[in-house]
């Protein structure tokens, strides 16, 4: 068994039935003050009978109302021509209304001369106006009340489904930039892992099994706290240099000798939130052009400090002196730092690269604080 799921209308029940009673009670205040301006007899029971054809227009037009609802989802242009046609009838049937109200039924007692509206004739000769003329002068009174009010409710109608739309695109623009951001964070891992993999290669060959032991052991546990960790999510900054921690652990095993690690950033700057795994790709580029390339000890530094409310962080090398066109600054990893970081902050967060002339790179990534800190 199928069941359709309705759309929710545009204009609920209560907004629209709310508006048409705004409408004629507006309606009958506007023409009493005109009849009380003008000194009209009977005031009371000229109110009473606008009461009684406001009540009459509180049903038609919710009559129209449940037409145009029934439209909501169609085009704008096909919702006003109903509302411009749908409104004849309307008008007409609210003249007919209004006449026989205020002409037909007891019209003596709404006039001072007695011999004034006995008859369906008599206000005929009066007036000078035949009864249809009568009507469709009405017509056209109640006819422009009825489109200011559907006219209202079309706007009110499109301006929701404005709304929806824009809501909509949000999930849409949201949706895409999660599956980016997952994309560019499992990038990391299988770049991470070719580059691991080689490096145990390269230690079985040479028969070191003892630091192979290790280095698989090291990448075990940096596998298992990185793969636990939500894509869309950050971590906190300890937490991402503890995993750059066991990464450079992995690389010890291969550079026993050459590789020296620093660590320079204020405890209170630990909790602060960053993308997980945003430094990989950066110390991976500091092992690959900093430390393979010397026979020499390299230190690598990976440090952070706060400057005007953005978290700056550092991972700089003091490696050989190279041209800047081989030290990977547009390669695959810095790119997708780069992308990372659009997709995560947009304008808000940036990666700046250097190579110094005396020797050394390093890479900063500047990111907006996740909460204030006292430095």
């Amino acid at each position: 068994m199928y069941f359709v799921q309705q759309r929710k209308a545009l204009v609920g029940q209560q907004m629209a039935l709310l508006t048409i009673i705004g409408f004629w009670a507006f309606y009958a205040l506007i023409l009493s003050l005109r009849a009380a301006l003008l000194d009209f007899p009977a005031q009371s029971t000229l109110f009473e009978r606008r009461l009684m054809v406001a009540v009459v227009g509180i049903f038609v037009t919710w009559v129209m109302y449940i037409g145009l609802r029934m439209a909501d989802r169609q085009s704008l242009g096909f919702r006003v021509s109903l509302a411009f046609f749908g409104a004849i009838p309307a008008a007409i049937l609210l003249a007919s209304a209004n006449f026989y109200i205020f002409n037909l039924y007891d019209p003596i007692s709404l006039f001072k001369d007695p011999n004034v509206g006995r008859t369906v004739e008599d206000l005929k000769n009066q007036l000078g106006l035949s009864f249809w003329q009568e009507i469709a002068d009405i017509s056209v009174t109640h006819y422009f009340f009825l489109i200011a009010w559907a006219s209202l409710y079309v706007a009110i109608g499109y301006a929701r489904e404005v709304r929806e739309a824009e809501r909509k695109t949000s999930r849409f623009a949201q949706a895409a930039q999660d599956a980016e951001l997952r994309s560019l964070r499992y990038q990391v891992n299988p770049h991470f892992l070719f580059n691991t993999l080689n490096s145990l290669s390269s230690l079985v060959i040479t028969g070191k099994p003892k630091e192979a032991e290790t280095m698989i052991q090291n990448l075990s546990n940096f596998y298992r706290t990185s793969l636990s960790s939500d894509p869309l999510e950050d971590v906190t900054l300890e937490e991402e240099v503890d995993l750059q921690r066991l990464y450079l652990e992995i690389e010890g095993v291969r550079h026993p000798k050459r590789l020296r690690t620093r660590f320079d950033i204020p405890p209170e700057l630990m909790h602060q939130h960053v993308p997980a795994l945003i430094l990989q790709p950066l110390v991976e580029n500091a092992i690959k052009y900093g430390v393979s390339r010397t026979t020499r000890p390299v230190t690598i530094t990976i440090s952070a400090k706060v400057q005007d409310d953005h978290l700056v962080i550092s991972v700089e090398d003091d490696g050989e002196a190279m041209d800047v066109t081989h030290v990977g600054g547009n390669g695959i990893g810095l790119a997708n730092v780069r992308d990372r970081l659009e997709a995560r902050y947009r304008s808000a967060a940036k990666l700046e690269t250097v190579a110094f002339s005396g020797g050394g790179y390093r890479a900063t990534l500047t990111v907006p604080l996740s909460h204030k800190v006292n430095i």
